[in-house]
């Protein structure tokens, strides 16, 4: 698939945003990291008067072949289908924080080793019951991964046409720290035992097991592109966020991108389209050591550091209302002109 990015570089328009921002009844500068934001929503969306209309948080269900040996995963791979119905019945950490922040939710099968049938509330976009294990094989084909990044890329359409302009992007499946390590250390170059954590909770015995695993695994392949890659070592989850993350790009909409498995997604979409960074907006910092290295690497300040490494998107939805914030007074708040306030500085 062909996606077809712009950059939002505006120089016209970003003085305008500066102008605008910077004659608010404050000092220049007061609001900080909001200011930063205001300004790239308004070159995203291509106005003075940027909105986050209907913002949706979309959940990637999708289980890995090498979990099911549980070497690398302290919980079992039948946690995956467990999570997707907890998502579904509202008792998990992202159903708590979309409510609380009036987010819409959708949860989707990208391809868990279950058969959820018709279950209410899912989206079904499975491509196979979890990819293969890369002990052996790579994870997917190539068919396989280009039909989960056209998913992707759909269903992130029909939520934009839905007036949906600011979209994050959560995930579930366990096992899928060891691929977006595997994932960061080929897109970052930097060498996979940095790329390695613990997961959901493992120990310092069984990080280093899974240090000496995935090691073997990546030097045991030689992807020659960024899409070989990603069939090579990722998820089917972590692929069709890939997807969605190039199609909302391409819509030109504002991207909230959550924790370590996300942003593995967002090197791959990098570096299948560069701009695609343009469009992205950076939650949090998360508890996974690997995703400190991966914002250094995209030279990037979160706006979080809450010590999450829960995934689900929980800090995409956690920092919406800061991003919100910005719009808001961008919009809303007086100018010295309207307020009638003196903008001089008092020389001494």
């Amino acid at each position: 698939m062909n996606f077809n990015i712009t950059s939002i570089s505006n120089d016209e328009l970003e003085g305008k945003l500066k102008h605008k921002i910077d004659n608010k009844t404050k000092p220049k500068g007061a609001l900080g990291t909001l200011e930063c934001i205001a300004k790239q929503i308004g070159l995203i969306q291509n106005t003075l008067e940027p909105s986050i209309q209907n913002p949706t948080m979309i959940v990637f269900a999708g289980d890995h072949g090498i979990a099911a040996k549980g070497e690398v995963n302290p919980f079992p791979q039948e946690v995956t289908s467990q999570m997707v119905f907890n998502f579904l019945q509202g008792g998990a950490a992202i159903n708590t924080f979309c409510n609380l922040n009036t987010m819409n939710l959708s949860i989707v099968d990208a391809g868990v080793n279950f058969d959820f049938k018709d279950v209410e509330g899912l989206i079904d976009a499975k491509i196979d019951f979890g990819t293969k294990n890369y002990q052996e094989q790579p994870a997917m084909t190539p068919q396989q991964l280009h039909a989960a990044i056209e998913r992707g890329s759909t269903i992130v359409k029909e939520h934009q046409s839905n007036d949906c302009n600011t979209i994050a992007f959560g995930e579930m499946g366990i096992g899928n720290t060891s691929a977006a390590s595997l994932l960061m250390a080929y897109y970052t170059g930097i060498p996979i035992e940095d790329c390695i954590g613990a997961g959901t909770g493992l120990q310092e015995a069984a990080i280093l097991n899974k240090i000496n695993i995935l090691s073997k695994v990546y030097n045991s392949y030689s992807p020659k592109s960024a899409m070989e890659a990603l069939a090579t070592f990722g998820g089917f989850e972590i692929a069709m966020i890939t997807g969605a993350i190039l199609e909302a790009a391409q819509l030109k909409m504002t991207i909230i991108i959550d924790g370590f498995i996300v942003t593995a997604a967002l090197l791959a979409a990098q570096a299948i389209h560069s701009k695609v960074i343009d469009y992205c907006i950076f939650a949090h910092n998360s508890g996974e050591q690997g995703h400190q290295k991966m914002l250094r690497f995209l030279d990037k300040v979160p706006l979080l550091n809450l010590g999450l490494r829960l995934g689900e998107g929980t800090g995409a939805a956690i920092a919406l209302p800061i991003i919100q914030s910005a719009v808001s007074f961008l919009n809303q708040m007086a100018s010295f002109e309207d307020a009638a306030v003196s903008d001089e500085v008092v020389k001494r």
